[in-house]
């Protein structure tokens, strides 16, 4: 007769631990962060919803599900413009949008954004890793209490959709136009009317009359919206925004009570997704040009030069006064400045030469 094994309290205790640590773990005992992200976007919009959609998909997978990012568009847990709020003050932990909605809270937001006649989303990237932009940036959404990550670039835009011809800058004046940001101020100063719609309300602005004139972004997002069938003639380049960064930003208690790992995950999310957004606006407005040209036969023409050269010199003198008043900034657009005058010499000899180039009459 085999005899009998008891086991002492002590090793019944451990090996109770040790089959109970077989068992997943409550999700309180794991720490698992549950987070929600307001957008100012529709939600599921093309590019830009599901931009902070890929955003939140990044951080669920890399962090093995220690966080669970949900994504909300606009209106769903607070109107468009009131994300920044709801982030700041806790309501959410998360947001993701664009910088210039932010300008009536602070102003040097919007040259996170956006800058006329200023930088191409490649400049702009390398301003933010490499040009202080990225610490120029913490320091503007500390005063928002977030903290701050480009998550996305459309490119450079197309400069809007206009129901009349324009030929000079003097077709601005009494021009009712939805443009955010810096080109907005430059608009109102060419006499325009200046109309601040989140982009849902777009449509439905410009079907009405409400509006006489809108940009949006570009072909991948205005066919999205419909917009061909509101105005008749689609004017280029979007000399207001060479190229737009969108935002993740965070309330700052939430991202300071990050473990080290998890923030590290939570910046590389947001640089892959910075990466492939960009790339989507460019794959995509390929095929929506040629759509909006070839199937709906809109107008698409240039800003003529004379056009060009008076927003040119709107453009400086409104910044410099801008800027002026507020020291913070007098700092983001020194930088974005002097970035600028090294990007254009070198784009002399790079991209811009290149350009050229390749419109020479050569096929493959």
């Amino acid at each position: 007769m085999k005899r009998r094994q008891f086991l002492s309290g002590a090793a019944l205790a451990g090996t109770t631990a040790a089959v109970a640590s077989t068992f997943p773990k409550p999700a309180l005992a794991q720490n698992v962060r549950e987070w929600r992200m307001v957008t100012t976007w529709p939600k599921n919009f093309p590019g830009l919803g599901t931009g902070a959609n890929l955003l939140a998909e990044y951080i669920n997978k890399a962090s093995d599900g220690r966080m669970k990012v949900s994504v909300y568009g606009a209106g769903e847990i607070v109107p468009a413009f009131e994300a920044i709020d709801a982030v700041g003050n806790g309501t959410v932990e998360m947001g993701h949008g664009a910088p210039y909605y932010w300008k009536g809270k602070v102003a040097a937001a919007q040259y996170l954004a956006a800058m006329p006649f200023g930088l191409t989303a490649q400049e702009q990237n390398a301003w933010f890793q490499y040009g202080g932009g990225q610490e120029i940036a913490d320091k503007i959404y500390a005063k928002l209490n977030c903290k701050f990550f480009p998550s996305g670039n459309t490119g450079t835009q197309m400069g809007g959709w206009f129901n009349k011809e324009m030929n000079s800058i003097d077709d601005f004046k009494g021009l009712k136009m939805r443009i955010p940001g810096l080109g907005g101020e430059v608009i109102q100063a060419a006499g325009g009317n200046v109309v601040n719609l989140p982009g849902g309300e777009i449509p439905p602005a410009l079907q009405s009359g409400a509006i006489d004139a809108t940009e949006w972004v570009g072909p991948y997002n205005d066919l999205a919206f419909g917009l061909y069938k509101s105005a008749k003639y689609y004017y280029y380049p979007g000399w207001h925004e060479p190229a737009t960064t969108l935002e993740n930003f965070i309330n700052l208690s939430a991202w300071n009570d990050l473990p080290d790992d998890l923030k590290a995950i939570v910046e590389q999310a947001n640089r892959a997704t910075n990466q492939m957004v960009l790339s989507e606006f460019v794959a995509r407005n390929n095929q929506a040009l040629k759509t909006l040209r070839e199937k709906h036969n809109v107008d698409v023409r240039p800003f003529s030069d004379e056009i060009l050269t008076n927003l040119g010199a709107l453009s400086g003198k409104v910044l410099r006064d801008l800027v002026a008043a507020d020291p913070l900034s007098q700092e983001v657009f020194d930088s974005l400045v002097s970035f600028r005058e090294q990007s254009i010499t070198w784009a002399k000899y790079s991209e811009s030469a290149f350009m050229q180039a390749r419109v020479l009459p050569f096929k493959y």
